[in-house]
């Protein structure tokens, strides 16, 4: 059985695409493929080059965005009466092996597949299709927030693999594509004996776990972030995350609290410019601008990406306007998708670049006599800030203000730079009613 069946493409998928992707696995086939809508068919030069390609391609890669699956081809007429058991202990005995197959009905042909691997794997043939659905694994179906699945996978899928290797299972995860607003969970499907599938379900959990525990720490750490703020409703956590404690009276939220404006006024809309990696636009706008769109109406912001400054640019910028709870919904979910698509490592924290203008004359005030102002800046929130020296003001008379670090980092500066400029306008505000004296009452 050299002959795969490529399934899951989308409608866009090439002979081309497939070819590449073959090629950069390093996996040989012969002749060309046979593309049709949704699936395509190609041959290897043998069964050992089939079995790799399964083992290295199938619910690990993706192709313009879907995750594909990739199984042996069999004839219509013998598809469901034939199937292929793997992971089977190098000890057992054919007869043993034999014996449990006849349990389920009659064996026309029993053969084994040559691998590399030391489990064996036979494919079987029964008389007719009841018989050979009896023997069907029943995979084990695992519901993950999206939030989650990034680190589960880890950079080049290496966290899954191995957790198939130690288990002796294959898992699979549902395409991206299948996420909505209203549901954001995939499906983590694993394969193998009761023993073995327990064994996964284990790891799986305790590294869902690991990155929830994780992400809830953070959460927990900046919850008074923006006064009055849901965190567990933004979707940035699964919405059954325990819920956050309120955060303590004190300085430093009545600090916060002063830079909003009264009950009932909306807040005013801020500008953010957010730098990513070039190769993650695709993944940020998505299939014909889908992603994009959702994201800019779960946020209640404009999200647009900026033009490439040239060919050979490494980052591109989105241009992010709305106000504060729309900010950190859209840049929230940017963090979280760039770390999920693992431009970033598993370990790694997605540290971004972000830029915002402040009027020149605030300037000052947000570096402070000596540095000190910035230098307190960083040292409270984690984040690099820089006020460039000898800008020029723009046409608005604004100037940049450089934040970068992750996301919680970024936001809590972004916070505390607008509590800065809105202390000024405050001040400013003062001064225009102390220069234009009381308001003069009428005569009767």
């Amino acid at each position: 059985m050299n002959k795969l069946y490529i399934g899951n493409l989308g409608e866009n998928v090439s002979p081309l695409d497939l070819e590449s992707l073959f090629k950069e696995s390093k996996i040989p086939f012969t002749g060309q493929f046979l593309v049709k809508t949704g699936y395509a068919f190609v041959d290897c030069p043998d069964e050992n080059w089939a079995m790799k390609a399964i083992e290295a391609l199938s619910g690990k890669v993706e192709l313009h965005g879907k995750l594909i699956e990739v199984e042996h081809s069999v004839p219509k007429r013998q598809r469901s009466r034939k199937l292929q058991i793997r992971n089977i202990p190098p000890h057992l005995q054919w007869e043993v092996l034999d014996s449990l197959l006849a349990q389920y009905g009659t064996v026309e042909n029993c053969e084994q597949v040559n691998t590399d691997t030391e489990t064996a794997v036979v494919n079987v043939t029964y008389a007719n299709k009841d018989q050979a659905r009896h023997t069907e694994e029943i995979p084990l179906k695992i519901l993950a927030h999206n939030n989650f699945v990034g680190r589960l996978i880890g950079k080049e899928g290496r966290n899954l693999k191995k957790i198939e290797q130690d288990t002796d299972t294959k898992i699979t995860i549902s395409p991206l594509q299948d996420l909505t607003l209203y549901n954001p969970e995939r499906t983590i499907t694993v394969k193998g004996s009761i023993e073995t599938c327990a064994k996964a379900e284990e790891e799986i959990m305790k590294k869902i776990r690991e990155s929830y525990e994780n992400d809830i720490a953070a959460m927990n750490l900046q919850a008074h972030l923006i006064p009055g703020l849901n965190l567990n409703a933004l979707g940035l956590f699964p919405p059954s995350s325990s819920g956050i404690p309120p955060p303590t009276v004190g300085v430093a939220s009545a600090a916060a609290a002063s830079s909003y404006p009264p009950f009932g006024q909306q807040p005013e809309s801020e500008t953010v410019h957010l730098f990513i990696p070039a190769l993650a636009v695709g993944a940020i706008i998505g299939k014909q601008g889908q992603h994009i769109k959702q994201l800019s109406r779960f946020a209640g912001a404009s999200i647009k990406i900026a033009p490439a400054e040239g060919p050979d640019a490494k980052l591109r910028m989105v241009i992010i306007t709305g106000p504060p709870e729309a900010q950190f919904k859209a840049q929230g979910r940017i963090y979280g998708k760039l770390k999920e698509e693992n431009f970033f490592g598993p370990k790694e924290e997605v540290k971004l670049e972000a830029h915002i203008k402040v009027p020149s004359y605030a300037a000052g005030r947000v570096i402070g006599k000596g540095g000190k102002t910035v230098n307190e800046l960083q040292n409270l929130t984690s984040a690099e800030v820089v006020v460039p020296r000898d800008q020029t003001p723009d046409e608005n008379d604004q100037v940049v203000v450089k934040i970068t670090g992750h996301f919680y980092a970024c936001q809590l500066a972004q916070r505390k730079i607008q509590e800065i400029l809105a202390q000024v306008r405050r001040q400013q505000q003062q001064q225009k009613t102390a220069q234009s004296g009381p308001p003069q009452q009428r005569r009767k």
